[in-house]
């Protein structure tokens, strides 16, 4: 199996690189002082939570852009009959000043 990242100690600060071998691009950086006795990033619960938070905070945002799509979808029908009966009622007028 392709491994699709590697971890890597920067020579120059001793700070963990987690690099992506597809793009090369470092994903994580973490300093020395952030490890653990095992060289592995220590995990912090704070930042778990304000993940969770954003997360939340985009669901609410999608639900309500949702909701109110449907809402247009909905009220689309009457529109779109109301711009035919315009639109019949204009071809109405015409044929009449034609007649005249």
């Amino acid at each position: 199996m392709v491994q699709k990242q590697i971890e890597v100690d920067c020579p120059c600060c001793d700070s963990r690189l987690v690099i992506d071998v597809l793009t090369a691009k470092v994903l994580k950086h973490v300093p020395p002082t952030k490890l653990d006795e095992t060289g592995r990033p220590v995990l912090d619960g704070g930042r778990w939570d304000a993940a969770s938070k954003r997360v939340k905070g985009r669901e609410s945002r999608g639900t309500a852009s949702f909701d109110a799509a449907v809402g247009k979808e909905r009220s689309r029908e009457d529109e779109l009959d109301d711009l035919f009966r315009k639109a019949q009622d204009k071809l109405k007028r015409r044929r009449e000043d034609d007649l005249l």
